[in-house]
């Protein structure tokens, strides 16, 4: 099956649709390796069978985050407003007016700050294992640390051999960085890319993690933004370092329209995790 690809912000991004009924467009899980199969292959989603069993009364909108799967990119200091603009554009292409939102992992960061900055077009959205916590931030700091120093020792056309010679992502191996998979696909682009100044590019990567992770709670959004937010919300809670429950807990303080799944990961079966997320959604 061939799998479309729309021009959002400018950027071509790769998607999928599956589904009939109102439109839930769902922020992939998987860190910088966002990709639309990561709601069939990562961890809990796979296990749930989330996509599938909301396909049956939702138009599911999955796709891959730019620099992620097969969407492409720019070298520019990555914000959560940039995957903000991906995804609206992407409804735009679609003419989808307002939908549901559905974030997984790190997808509840742009999930939220898409709710802040455009709330007239969302419905509601589902915020499913928050990616956040102390040691998720910490985690981030480290992975663009790493990229830096391999980039200090080997320079940027040295990453660029480095991403031709495995299949890696950033989340896997740090020294790729945050472009890999546009490098991969896209010639042109990597070519620019070997030839960028090193010290231009190290202001870059550094400023896109000082601004990305910037507290020990769940990035993206501002509380101030979130605790004025007419939106409502579900959140499920994850449990592990990379998804504290203080951060799902954190969301939970700040949304005044939220409802609170309370059941640990281990209570979060195929039967009953998909039926909470679709109750949700009928009643909006």
């Amino acid at each position: 099956m061939t799998v479309p690809t729309a021009l959002a912000d400018g950027i071509p991004t790769r998607y999928e649709v599956a589904g009939s009924g109102p439109p839930l467009l769902m922020f992939s899980p998987g860190g910088f390796d966002s990709t639309l199969e990561s709601w069939r292959t990562v961890g809990v989603y796979r296990r749930l069978a989330l996509l599938e069993q909301l396909a049956t009364r939702y138009t599911c909108i999955t796709f891959d985050r730019r620099e992620s799967g097969r969407s492409g990119g720019r070298v520019e200091r990555l914000s959560w407003s940039h995957y903000v603009a991906q995804a609206i554009g992407l409804l735009d292409h679609l003419g989808i007016e307002r939908a549901h939102l559905m974030g997984g992992c790190v997808g509840c960061s742009t999930a939220a700050a898409m709710a802040v900055a455009h709330p007239d077009r969302v419905r509601s959205m589902v915020l499913f294992s928050p990616a956040g916590g102390v040691k998720y931030r910490m985690r981030q700091h480290e992975r663009f640390a790493r990229h830096l120093s391999y980039v200090q020792a080997q320079g940027v056309d040295g990453v660029v051999a480095l991403v031709r010679a495995t299949d890696a992502g950033f989340s896997a191996d740090p020294r790729v960085g945050p472009w890999n998979s546009v490098i991969r696909a896209d010639q042109s682009f990597a070519d620019a890319y070997a030839k960028q100044d090193v010290d231009r590019y190290a202001l870059v990567v550094g400023g896109t993690a000082r601004l990305m992770f910037d507290r020990d709670t769940v990035p993206g959004a501002e509380p101030e933004d979130l605790l004025l937010l007419d939106v409502p919300a579900l959140i499920v809670p994850g449990q592990d370092e990379s998804h504290a429950p203080s951060a799902a807990r954190y969301l939970q303080e700040c949304l005044p329209r939220v409802e609170y799944w309370d059941v640990p990961v281990a209570g979060q079966t195929r039967e009953t995790a998909p039926a909470r997320v679709l109750e949700f959604l009928d009643e909006q």
